[in-house]
C-alpha cells in the first residue's frame, strides 16, 4: 500500500510541477541521471534502470535496483521584434516591437523506476517519469494590425494582440519493461510498453480565431471555441520501444534502440489551434551507441539519436500552410489547411538528429565521474518564429558533469549538472516582411538521485 502511494504522489507531482528538462527540441537530452552525467550518452553502458527509456535493452544488464530522483530545470527564454515598416498597413499583423523574456523559470522534475531481477537472464522493470520543455509565459508586448478590412490599423496588448501569450505543455510517461540476455549475456533483447498522459493549455492566440476550420467552414459566420483561453485539456495514448545490445568482449558495447511514435487523443479544447482537430502525438526516436573502455576505469560512450518532428502534424506542418485557408485573403481554397484542419498550420519543425559523447571513470571503488557534450541542430527554420514564439525550443549545445558515489553495497548517491549555452535564431514575420523575429534560450538543470540496490 505505501508503495501504490508513493507511486501515485509521483505521476500526481509529475503533472502538477511541469515536466521540462535540458531539451533536444522538446524531448530531454538523457534519461537517467548517469546518462544526463554524459550529456545522454551512454545507451550501451547500463549502469541504471531510467536507461530503459532510451533502451530497453539495457534492463537486463543493471542488476536489482530502485531509483529516485529530482531534477531542478531553470530554462531561460525570450524573444525580440525589429521595428516594422509596415506597421499593421497593408493587411500586416505587426509583432511590437517587443522584447520579453518568459517568466516560469524553474521547474522541479521527479522521477521513480524499480526493476525486478527474475533470474539470471530476465528483468521486469517500471518507471515513472515526465519530459518536456515547451511552457512559456509573454507578459506585456502589442501587436498591431487591422481588425477588419477598411479600418486602420490599430494596437493591442500582447505578443498576438490578445493578452498574455503562451503555451504549457506537460508529459508523464509510465514504462514497463521486459529485457531477456542470452549467448552467455553477449546479447541482451528488451521490449517496453509506454503508456503517455500529456496535459495542455494556450492562452493568448484568439488573434487567429480567422483563420481557423470552424470559422472558415461556417462561410465567417462562426467563432471558434477550441483554439484558446480553454484552461487545462488531457491527452492520453502510447506506443512501444525495442532495444538490442550487443557485448562481444567487456572492453566493447554496442546498442540500436527505436520508440514509436505515442499517438494520443486529441486535445479537444483545442481542435481549432492543432493540425488534424487536436491531434498532438509524441514523435518517434531511433538511438545507435557504442560503449569502449580502453582502460578498466575509463568508459567513452557515443551515441547518435534521431528524433521525427516533422512526422507529427501539429509539430511538422510549416505555417505557410495558413495562407491556403479560404479566409486568409490569399486566395486559398482548402479548408484543411485552415489551423484545426488535417493540413493545418503548426510550428514547421525539421527532423532534428543529436550526437552525443560522454566519459566516465571509477576514481575508486566507491566514486565514479563523469562527463559529456552533445549537438543537435535546432529543429526550427527561420521561416518558422511566428509560432514558435510560443516554443522556442532553439538550443544545440549540451555540456554535462556528474558523479556517483556508493553508500556501502546497498545505495548509491548520484548527481548531476547540465548547462546548455545560450542560441538565437532569428527570422522574418510571415505575416510583415518587413519584420524580423528573435529567438533565444538557454538554460540549466540540477539532479539528484538515490539508488537502493537490491
Amino acid at each position: 500500500m505505501r508503495l501504490n502511494i508513493g507511486v501515485r504522489a509521483i505521476v500526481a507531482s509529475t503533472l502538477i510541477v511541469g515536466v521540462a528538462h535540458a531539451t533536444n527540441g522538446y524531448l530531454t537530452a538523457g534519461t537517467g541521471i548517469n546518462s544526463n552525467g554524459m550529456a545522454g550518452a551512454g545507451s550501451a553502458d547500463p549502469t541504471e534502470i531510467m536507461l530503459m527509456a532510451t533502451n530497453p535493452a539495457a534492463l537486463a544488464l543493471v542488476g536489482q535496483r530502485t531509483e529516485l530522483g529530482l531534477a531542478l530545470f531553470s530554462p531561460d527564454r525570450s524573444y525580440s521584434t525589429s521595428p516594422s515598416l509596415a506597421n499593421g498597413n497593408g493587411g500586416a499583423f505587426t509583432i511590437g516591437p517587443n522584447d520579453i523574456t518568459s517568466g516560469d523559470r524553474l521547474f522541479p522534475i521527479p522521477y521513480f523506476a524499480m526493476n525486478w531481477q527474475l533470474d539470471r537472464e530476465n528483468s521486469l522493470g517500471a518507471a515513472f517519469y515526465g519530459r518536456g520543455g515547451m511552457n512559456t509565459t509573454w507578459d506585456g508586448g502589442s501587436a498591431t494590425f487591422a481588425p477588419r478590412p477598411g479600418f486602420p490599423p490599430a494596437t493591442f496588448p500582447g505578443t498576438y494582440g490578445a493578452g498574455t501569450a503562451g503555451v504549457n505543455l506537460l508529459q508523464a510517461f509510465l514504462n514497463l519493461t521486459y529485457a531477456h540476455s542470452f549467448a552467455e549475456r553477449q546479447f541482451s533483447l528488451g521490449v517496453s510498453l509506454i503508456g503517455a498522459m500529456q496535459r495542455f493549455d494556450a492562452r493568448g492566440v484568439a488573434t487567429f480565431a480567422p483563420y481557423t476550420y470552424t470559422f472558415a467552414a461556417s462561410g465567417g459566420t462562426v467563432m471558434p471555441t477550441s483554439l484558446t483561453n480553454n484552461g487545462a485539456d488531457m491527452s492520453y495514448g502510447g506506443g512501444g520501444a525495442v532495444g538490442l545490445e550487443w557485448r562481444p568482449e567487456e572492453q566493447f558495447t554496442a546498442a540500436i534502440a527505436y520508440t514509436s511514435k505515442m499517438f494520443m487523443s486529441k486535445f479537444t479544447k483545442y481542435s481549432d489551434l492543432f493540425a488534424e482537430g487536436g491531434g498532438f502525438d509524441i514523435p518517434a526516436t531511433a538511438t545507435i551507441g557504442v560503449t569502449v573502455k580502453p582502460s578498466p576505469p575509463v568508459a567513452v560512450s557515443f551515441d547518435v539519436q534521431r528524433i521525427w518532428y516533422a512526422d507529427v502534424a501539429s509539430v511538422g506542418n510549416p505555417i505557410s500552410n495558413l495562407f491556403a485557408c479560404p479566409t486568409a485573403g490569399a486566395g486559398g481554397t482548402d479548408l484543411q489547411s485552415c489551423l484545426g484542419g488535417s493540413h493545418g498550420a503548426g510550428f514547421g519543425w525539421r527532423n532534428m538528429t543529436v550526437y552525443k559523447l560522454g566519459m566516465s571513470w571509477q576514481l575508486d571503488p566507491d566514486w565514479t565521474g563523469r562527463i559529456g557534450y552533445s549537438h543537435g541542430t535546432q529543429p526550427i527554420p527561420g521561416s518558422e518564429v511566428v509560432f514558435n514564439i510560443l516554443a522556442p525550443g532553439v538550443v544545440e549545445n549540451h555540456f554535462a558533469i556528474g558523479a556517483s558515489r556508493r553508500n556501502g553495497d546497498h545505495g548509491e548517491f548520484s548527481a548531476a549538472f547540465t548547462y546548455v549555452s545560450n542560441k538565437s535564431i532569428q527570422g522574418v514575420n510571415t505575416f510583415d516582411p518587413t519584420q524580423t523575429i528573435t529567438l533565444q534560450m538557454h538554460q540549466f538543470v540540477l539532479e539528484f538521485g538515490y539508488a537502493w540496490i537490491r
